[in-house]
């Protein structure tokens, strides 16, 4: 399937042609404000009495209210929680100051009081936290979206700082396959990963209205991959949200973020509010953290005191090899082991982050008279595109990547909707610096010419002033006595001064293993900065990494989603039962990767489109108003997987408007990404590799570790892995949500879950062996996805 990127373009000049001229209106300005301390209300409502029109309280309690209607106009203002109020305006140009009084209610001295807590979150069954409009805009955080790691049971993660990673209950990752992320249901995941890349297709801050967080197993309700948890964001209205809201913000390291959003409605002929649009940009933009961290790889041989060079956190191509490793040699004393200059990250990856994002949506009311209640026909679209660094398996600098998402949707609140979307998106020019390093130093030398040479300049330069050394243990004064020797030599190394001797030595045979050879047609070093190394940076990291030869990522892929749901609402109200309400739903995705080799095994022609679907039905029962019955069942199928059953079932019961207390079982499961079914990517150390038929004959580090030691065949050990299969989770959760004090709200959670299949990898490699001498002859190590062989259970308890 091919998606041509100029359709978002075409969606944009098509809205702003639809702005057209409006007549004359009357505006009307006001606030609304708490009688009692003044402060102003947030998000509070206007509606013209008798119409649809209206407009909602700013952050400061004021509106604005564009209307035809002729004067004198009644308003009617109201906020949860505060009486109604209706207020006459009789000419134009008035300012308006409302003033709204609470609305109590004493029954049998119990007093209840509106709270910014809804009923349903705190009858939930689930553990939900939640940031409405007032919290986004109170949040001390950079943006809302780093405001939702002050949540119960999330971890923020920042991989840099135009991407920052969200994880709830399980399991951290950088890579958050096992949290769905959804703004107005729709998922904003990568196409070709399987997972969001934080925010950077996600909502502008200023249209965001409400964030729904759900923790813990959710596929009964959310489909698929809902398996730690649910980032749930809902955008504004253009019908209830209308006019302009800008933002601009400024900090350290240049940092800068703006953006704005304009909405607006046009009526019908009757006067109804049928149309209504918005429009979307953000803009970020600064001076990432950069990557310096110079001390060795952890549990790697080469300190920082090694003459010869190490393997650091953030330089690449300077990996330890075992052929460059001549610890004890007696050929080539004080070699020791070496590594290759390698090149910095901050020489290779551009630091300067930045993140556009912009949207457009048309609201089509089918029957304006109905309001908030009428059928609705939504098309929207939105694009992201920027530059930022990403942290995964390797460090990958992500440049002028592309996010395309287009959306078609026929709904009615609370009773159904018809949802069709698609995604796709475009690597840009990113690359892998790791990758781009080794094949940097390969332009000049290969790893065997390199150590020839510095081998070569070592033997005849510098193996003849360490033996004039004052000390020096000669092998011949050993014979027979390897172990004297060893002991005198590593004496004799430990010395400061000859430390200093051999970190001056090292450096001088550095620099000469990366001159230029004649003899052999090698090049010289590409020293960063440079127009010779700048030359050959482009050329390599504008090749696809598979099929040309570099080291940038083509990913091309893309994701369809249809989606339909209906609602039965109250079917049963008569004596003990409350309330009875049912819904049911199924969707439909289809994957279709495009990676030309250089991420996933789509290579030669092969198809690996995939494609997978599920249809769930549930409903709830609500007794006497007090207790509350739910459950919920799913049928999940992916195409190269079985059928998989994901139920849940819970009980609430609030014996007063005060407390709440709640039992309930969830299920989830999780389809293998596509990287756990097709991935091939070399990481240096080893090939990652999807796992979708199964892979044998693997051989373990450990006994391969005791071969090169003995040579001995029969020490080596054999393994294979089982075909990639989904992972599940059951978890039973026990929760009280009580209000303390008539001022403090406390939420009180334990669970208990049970994960089976859990998707990880195992560490293997395949070699071959030379049949005379048992030397290896070539050996790949291999990281293999593969499911958990035990059983896996977490539990915790948690309190807001």
């Amino acid at each position: 399937m091919k998606f041509d990127s100029r359709t978002s373009l075409l969606n944009f000049l098509l809205l702003f042609l639809l702005c057209g001229t409006i007549s004359a209106q009357n505006i009307l300005r006001g606030e609304i404000k708490d009688v009692d301390s003044g402060e102003p209300l947030i998000s509070a409502t206007v509606l013209i009495k008798g119409t649809s029109e209206g407009a909602v309280t700013d952050f400061d309690g004021k509106f604005q209210l564009n209307t035809a209607q002729k004067f004198p106009i009644t308003l009617l203002a109201s906020y949860v929680g505060y009486k109604e109020k209706e207020v006459i305006i009789s000419a134009p140009g008035q300012f308006t100051t409302i003033q709204l009084e609470a609305d109590v209610v004493s029954i049998a001295a119990i007093e209840v009081e509106g709270r910014r807590l809804s009923e349903k979150q705190t009858q939930s069954p689930i553990t939900m936290e939640t940031m409405d409009n007032i919290a986004i805009k109170e949040t001390p955080a950079v943006s809302f979206y780093d405001g939702l790691g002050s949540l119960k049971e999330v971890d923020l993660t920042a991989a840099s700082l135009g991407f920052k990673i969200i994880n709830t209950r399980g399991f951290n990752s950088t890579s958050p396959v096992r949290s769905l992320q959804i703004i107005d249901g729709v998922d904003n995941q990568s196409p070709g990963l399987n997972f969001s890349l934080g925010n950077f297709l996600g909502a502008s801050e200023l249209d965001v209205n409400r964030v729904n967080l759900i923790v813990g197993a959710s596929s009964a309700y959310y489909g698929p991959n809902a398996f730690n948890g649910v980032i749930s964001m809902e955008t504004k209205s253009p019908f209830l949200h209308k006019g302009l809201s800008a933002m601009v913000k400024g900090g350290e390291r240049s940092l800068v973020e703006a953006g704005f959003r304009y909405a607006s409605a046009i009526k019908d002929k009757n006067g109804l509010e049928r149309l209504a649009f918005k429009l979307n940009f953000f803009y970020f933009q600064a001076n990432d953290w950069p990557a310096e961290n110079y001390t060795p790889v952890y549990d790697t041989d080469s300190g920082l005191n090694n003459p010869g060079g190490l393997d650091a956190v953030n330089i690449y191509g300077d990996e330890y090899l075992p052929s460059n490793d001549f610890t004890g040699s007696f050929a080539v004393p004080g070699l020791g082991i070496i590594h290759r200059k390698g090149y910095r990250e901050i020489d290779l990856v551009d630091y300067d982050s930045k993140n556009l994002k912009a949207g457009a949506a048309l609201h089509y009311r089918l029957q304006p008279a109905k309001n908030y209640q009428s059928p609705e026909l939504i098309l929207a679209t939105n694009y992201s595109t920027g530059t930022t660094v990403y942290q995964g398996d390797n460090r990958f600098s992500l440049r002028d990547i592309q996010f395309f998402q287009h959306r078609i949707e026929l709904k009615k609140n609370d009773t159904y909707f018809l949802r069709f979307y698609a995604t796709h998106e475009d690597a840009g020019k990113s690359f892998d610096p790791y990758f781009t390093a080794i094949k940097l130093q390969e332009q000049s030398k290969t790893n065997n010419q390199w150590r020839s040479d510095y081998l070569g300049f070592w033997q005849i330069n510098m193996v003849p002033r360490l033996r004039k050394l004052e000390g020096f243990p000669s092998p011949l004064n050993y014979l027979g006595r390897p172990a004297e020797y060893a002991a005198a030599a590593n004496a004799f190394f430990a010395q400061p001064l000859v430390q200093d001797s051999l970190t001056l030595w090292h450096s001088l045979t550095q620099t000469a293993a990366g001159l230029a050879n004649p003899i052999d047609g090698t090049k010289e070093y590409f020293e960063a900065g440079t127009e010779r190394f700048q030359q050959v940076f482009n050329d390599i990291t504008s090749r696809i990494s598979f099929s040309e030869g570099g080291t940038r990522f083509y990913d091309r892929s893309a994701l369809v989603h249809g989606q339909g749901e209906y609602a039965f609402n109250d079917l049963v109200r008569s004596g003990a039962i409350s309330d009875l309400d049912l819904r049911v739903g199924g969707n439909f995705r289809m994957y279709f990767p495009d990676s030309k080799g250089s991420i996933l095994l789509d290579t030669f022609g092969r198809n690996i489109n995939t494609y997978e679907y599920g249809v769930y039905g549930g409903g709830t029962l609500e007794l006497n108003t007090r207790l509350r019955l739910s459950g919920t069942v799913r049928l999940d199928k992916n195409q190269n997987f079985d059928f998989l059953f994901s139920p849940a079932a819970s009980m609430v019961y609030t014996p007063n408007l005060e407390e709440t207390y709640r039992l309930s079982f969830s299920s989830a499961i999780r389809n293998p990404t596509l990287t756990d079914q097709y991935l091939f990517y070399n990481v240096g150390r080893a090939i990652l590799i999807g796992n979708l038929n199964g892979f044998n004959d693997l051989i373990t580090i450990e006994s391969l570790e005791q071969y090169l030691k003995t040579l001995n065949p029969g020490v080596l050990e054999y393994f294979n892995v089982a075909p990639i299969q989904p992972e599940k989770v059951k978890t039973l959760e026990a929760g009280i949500r009580r209000t303390l004090f008539d001022k403090l709200y406390a939420d009180a959670t334990y669970y208990f879950s049970f994960y089976t299949d859990f998707i990880g990898y195992n560490l293997g490699v395949v070699g071959s062996f030379d049949r005379i001498t048992g030397l290896p002859i070539d050996v790949q190590a291999y990281r293999v996805a593969a499911n958990a062989r035990d059983k896996v259970t977490t539990q915790g308890f948690s309190w807001a």
